[in-house]
């Protein structure tokens, strides 16, 4: 939907929104996912809002997630139509795929807030794909990026190492951030760029930098204060969310960690002076 078929060629909501959204509603439906499947052509800045229309008719809150593929640029226009837009083709359970698609995401940031989420699709955590490490990064980056958390595996035979990765509260909690600001890379080095730096704004004056090792070895990334943005002579205290841990002592200026390959390790930074800002 929104087309005559669904993708997989059953009856489709196109040109008959009022009445399935009435009957979705009926349902107790939290969350609509409105494809591109035979969509007849029709552009998608047309073919989105009658079924937003007939959601909010319903008088029931469902949220109203535009997968278009990212096809017409969502972001730019999405905003007034849904509560997601998707900003790539799918994902696949793969590194490459998972990392190219953080990349496109990471485009779209500034389009992103409260309401209006740049969506880089499901996740792949758990499905078999990718190492412990690359999926820890993958929720890390998803997280980080405010995008929609939609578990994308069998739940029913889920893994410990799987669980661990998916109720991770305090990474969790950066998603949530009622700031609402998505966060972005903000630093590569390295060959191919693969010693990233992504951060970001949180309430209350703190801020989420994941360093993430996309080289194929071992490695310190080191972050400075300049490529956050903020007064390098303001003093952080440090929290690693997947350690669940408190970092002994401030760091101010620079911060540095060894990471392995792929693996992203994700903080949050509380500053201990009161003169501070980030620009993003």
């Amino acid at each position: 939907m929104p087309r005559v078929f669904t993708c997989q060629v059953r009856p489709g909501s196109l040109f008959h929104e009022n009445r399935d959204a009435n009957l979705f509603a009926s349902w107790g439906v939290d969350y609509l996912k409105y494809d591109n499947c035979h969509n007849l052509g029709i552009k998608p800045e047309k073919r989105y809002p009658p079924m937003r229309d007939a959601l909010n008719s319903t008088g029931r809150t469902i949220f109203y997630s535009l997968c278009e593929w990212g096809v017409d640029d969502p972001a730019l226009w999405a905003g007034k139509v849904g509560n997601s837009w998707r900003t790539t083709d799918d994902i696949n359970d793969s590194w490459e795929s998972m990392t190219t698609i953080a990349d496109l995401n990471d485009k779209w940031a500034s389009y992103a807030g409260p309401g209006g989420w740049n969506d880089p699709d499901m996740l792949e955590v758990g499905n078999g794909g990718m190492t412990y490490q690359e999926y820890r990064a993958h929720f890390s980056i998803w997280a980080l990026m405010k995008a929609p958390l939609l578990i994308g595996c069998d739940v029913r035979s889920i893994t410990s190492e799987t669980l661990e990765i998916l109720s991770n509260e305090e990474v969790i909690a950066v998603n949530q951030d009622p700031l609402g600001v998505q966060g972005r890379k903000v630093s590569t080095e390295g060959e191919d760029g693969c010693r990233q730096i992504w951060a970001g704004p949180l309430s209350e004056d703190h801020l989420v930098v994941a360093l993430w090792n996309r080289c194929p070895e071992a490695t310190t990334i080191t972050v400075k204060w300049e490529a956050l943005g903020i007064d390098p002579t303001t003093a952080f205290s440090v929290r690693d969310l997947w350690k669940h841990m408190d970092l002994s002592g401030n760091v101010k200026g620079v911060f540095s960690a060894q990471i392995d390959s792929h693996d992203c390790h994700m903080y949050i930074f509380t500053p201990q002076t009161a003169d501070h800002s980030m620009v993003m």
